[in-house]
């Protein structure tokens, strides 16, 4: 699967332009995932509910699928958390997998930038990030790092696929994900 990271200071609109992404890539008929790492503890699970109860006895997983979805929930249970590889490996293949955050992993990333923030810019201290999506300007870009209209969502769907090869969906395919 091909890998795009979104990488960014606290509020720079990271998941923003994450969600703008997915909705155009995917009119465009590509099929697209994403993952997002949560520097905090987190839980997609209701107190009470009989998933919650399942985990709070000591289920290590707990899958709930219905007609609509399915979700697997794994507790660690003081285990390391996993690696990006570690997560991807339970992911379905599809076209683009556009990760928000997991910054010190090896793969490319686009960071998302806000001078108004005060923040350094990261492509000067974070591997392999090969654009700046701003919302103005940038100064001082490393060299081969290019720079992206942070507005333009489009200008940034059509710099992903060409950096990120994405074939030209066909139009039978794109019928049939419909």
């Amino acid at each position: 699967m091909k890998i795009a990271g979104l990488v960014g200071w606290h509020n720079s609109g990271k998941t923003t332009l994450l969600v703008a992404l997915v909705q155009e890539l995917a009119s465009r008929g590509h099929r697209v995932s994403t993952i997002k790492h949560a520097h905090h503890a987190f839980d997609v699970d209701t107190p009470g509910k009989d998933s919650w109860r399942h985990r709070d006895a000591g289920a290590t997983e707990v899958m709930v699928g219905s007609e609509k979805r399915w979700a697997l929930m794994h507790e660690l249970r003081d285990a390391a958390e996993p690696s990006l590889t570690e997560l991807l490996a339970h992911m379905t293949p599809v076209d683009l997998v556009i990760v928000e955050g997991f910054k010190n992993e090896d793969h490319d990333k686009i960071e998302v930038y806000r001078e108004s923030l005060d923040e350094p810019l990261l492509a000067n201290i974070v591997p392999n990030v090969v654009a700046v999506a701003s919302d103005k300007e940038v100064r001082n870009l490393p060299p081969g790092v290019s720079h992206l209209d942070l507005n333009d969502t489009s200008a940034v769907a059509d710099y992903i696929e060409q950096r990120w090869s994405l074939a030209d969906p066909s139009p039978h395919t794109a019928m049939e994900d419909a």
